[in-house]
């Protein structure tokens, strides 16, 4: 019997390869590519070149969904000439797609270059490489995440700074994008530490999630088809275009905007209490 593939290489319009997960019939960075889609989302806009400029010390990144590695790889790609230690900690529930890019780096190029310790990164879970002029200190949690999240374990891991969340759709992986998991990411958060967490999603839904959570709100950077993304943060300095409370109106008018509380999918409008919470978030006062 012949196994069915669970990822294939696919071609993208803009001509770059990528990876498709058959299981949940969705592409990684669909449009534009793996690395076009990451340096907009994980290096441009939060001007990570300017931030490691002036950093002291070690610049802590949290890779939540890290798939086939496109974000984490063009992020270190992106830091190499600075002189800035960093340490990264990836999170998925599977090593597959990544181990699948590898196997297929003459196509997904971004990989070039890193094979060595990302095969490191699959065996160990942990490897420290010297990337141009810093030391890297990436290791990997391959677990349920919103379980990880709840565990004792959790407080121990190194603050972040940027917290890349690229995480399946609402629809096909409903547990990722729930108003709990927010919070108790949120609450790993140190106040003394500015965090900055950017995704691909424009959703009402997600924004209000955020905000619920305890996030500042703000709109993202356009990816490819999406004329804009979504920006959250622990400090509101670090946002460059802050919701305003305008948004409110288009919250109330939507049909999709009541955060999902349980993993299961859904749409709703936005229930009367959980607008009553949203109009008294600091962001709106």
């Amino acid at each position: 019997m012949t196994q069915t593939a669970k990822y294939e290489i696919v071609k993208l319009v803009s001509g770059a390869h990528s990876v498709h997960s058959v299981a949940h019939a969705e592409t990684f960075h669909p449009v534009i590519g793996p690395v076009a889609e990451a340096e907009a989302l994980y290096v441009k806009q939060i001007r990570l070149a300017e931030r490691l400029a002036r950093h002291e010390g070690e610049f802590v990144v949290w890779d939540v969904g890290l798939g086939a590695a496109a974000n984490a790889v063009t992020l270190l790609r992106a830091a190499k000439p600075l002189n800035c230690p960093i340490r990264l900690l990836s999170f998925d529930q599977t090593l597959e797609p990544l181990e699948f890019a590898l196997s297929h780096a003459v196509e997904l190029e971004y990989v070039k270059g890193y094979e060595e310790p990302l095969r490191q990164l699959v065996a160990h879970g942990k490897v420290q490489l010297q990337d141009g002029a810093h030391v890297v200190n990436w290791e990997s949690h391959v677990a349920d995440f919103p379980t990880l999240l709840l565990q004792p374990a959790a407080q121990t891991w190194t603050k972040p700074h940027v917290i890349m969340f690229d995480a399946f759709s609402p629809a096909r992986n409903p547990e990722m994008w729930t108003q709990p998991l927010f919070a108790n990411l949120f609450r790993l958060l140190s106040p003394e530490r500015p965090c900055v967490l950017p995704t691909y999603s424009r959703s009402t839904m997600l924004r209000v999630t955020l905000l619920l959570a305890g996030f500042f709100v703000g709109v993202g950077h356009a990816t490819g088809e999406k004329d804009e993304t979504t920006i959250a943060a622990n400090d509101l300095s670090l946002l460059d275009e802050p919701l305003e409370r305008e948004w409110l109106a288009r919250v109330r008018r939507s049909t999709s905007a009541e955060p999902m509380w349980e993993p299961v999918y859904r749409q709703a409008r936005l229930a009367a209490g959980t607008l009553e919470k949203l109009e008294g978030h600091p962001q709106f006062r």
